[in-house]
């Protein structure tokens, strides 16, 4: 059952434009429960923040928080607020925890040992299946595994954890009742339905870059460690593990070529002191707690003889390349590599490129 007037002040608290969260958490300490803040009257309020405490009267988001107290009457749709007793203890020990916490799926997965999985966007094949099997793995060994839903890396990761019939939160930059990207769209219910897709926006807000960066402490917050998969020098995945090393979380990261622009921004971290990850076990040793039999490593390798996947390595390779290294004409490397594509050996690229997997 849910208090509607408690939730109702809430609300009314953090749908002010203007009164950020820094100002809620002072108004809060001062005052107790929003009720009392608003009890509590203009000048009490504006010696603890200012004029901005007139907003706090002179705005009305009534609409909103009726609609927003109808959303959460819903089966499988949860506002926490930092006064409840759901409240992801994890947050509580950030430096700006959410006020609220909009839930769609289980609430009671925030309090899940978890791993944030982050990465780039625009990921590389050998990318995409190296932070799936990485997401299979480390949730089959009962890790809650924590992204973006973003496209690339994000979207592997929650793959592979619903794939290994295990746990995953979805931390949105939008409001709860929308989704970007839309092609996430299966992806996002299939979350919902096995674990839980949460964002600290009120109902109704669209994809707004500011926010993406900004959810990404939560991302960090809710773990106990992030894994960087592929990340390019200024990636906003470099954010994540920069805010995961200022809330006291371990920061993982896994190397790649170095001609490939996407590893440029984790071996970056791994020379700022975040530990190379070749393997799962690397991840679980260093969490502790875990009494498991070892886990293979999960970075890409093949023990295919083909003669073509040796010639390729496990960097991208251009089809002169090919030619250049097996003495064969492209006519004779195209058949065979459409044959490896087709098994799933390779990927091809742009650029007239191909890549190994594993």
């Amino acid at each position: 059952m849910i208090n509607t007037d408690g939730l109702a002040a809430w609300l009314r608290l953090t749908l002010i434009p203007g009164i950020g969260g820094e100002s809620q958490r002072k108004l809060l300490a001062a005052f107790g429960l929003p009720e009392a803040i608003f009890a509590a009257g203009r000048l009490a309020t504006r010696s603890v923040i200012g004029d901005r405490a007139d907003l706090l009267f002179d705005f009305d988001p009534s609409e909103t928080v009726e609609r927003s107290i109808d959303w959460a009457s819903h089966p499988g749709q949860h506002i926490l607020t930092l006064a409840d007793d759901a409240y992801p203890k994890a947050l509580l020990e950030i430096a700006d925890p959410p006020s609220l916490l909009y839930v769609r799926g289980n609430p009671s997965l925030l309090a899940r040992r978890g791993l944030a999985m982050v990465g780039s966007r625009n990921a590389t094949p050998l990318g995409l299946q190296t932070a799936e099997q990485f997401a299979r793995a480390l949730s089959a060994k009962g890790l809650c595994i924590i992204s973006g839903l973003a496209l690339g890396i994000d979207a592997a990761a929650h793959r592979g954890a619903l794939s290994a019939g295990g746990d995953t939160i979805a931390v949105i930059g939008t409001g709860a009742d929308r989704i970007y990207p839309a092609r996430n769209k299966e992806l996002a219910q299939a979350i919902v339905e096995h674990g839980a897709v949460i964002s600290e926006f009120p109902l109704g807000t669209p994809a707004i870059a500011a926010n993406f960066p900004r959810r990404n402490r939560i991302i960090s917050g809710l773990a106990r460690g992030v894994l960087v998969v592929e990340a390019a020098p200024e990636s906003g995945s470099l954010i994540t593990a920069r805010l995961a090393g200022e809330q006291g979380r371990e920061v993982f990261a896994i190397p790649g070529s170095i001609h490939s622009p996407v590893a440029r921004g984790c071996h970056k971290l791994i020379k700022q002191g975040a530990k190379l990850v070749e393997t799962a076990n690397d991840i679980l040793e260093e969490l502790g707690n875990f009494d498991s039999p070892a886990i293979q490593p999960e970075i890409a390798r093949s023990d295919e003889a083909h003669p073509l996947l040796t010639a390729l390595g496990h960097d991208p390779c251009t089809l002169d390349d090919l030619v250049d290294h097996t003495g064969q004409s492209a006519d004779q490397l195209l058949p065979e590599l459409l044959m490896l594509e087709l098994s799933g050996k390779i990927a091809p690229l742009p650029g007239n490129r191909y890549q190994r997997l594993s």
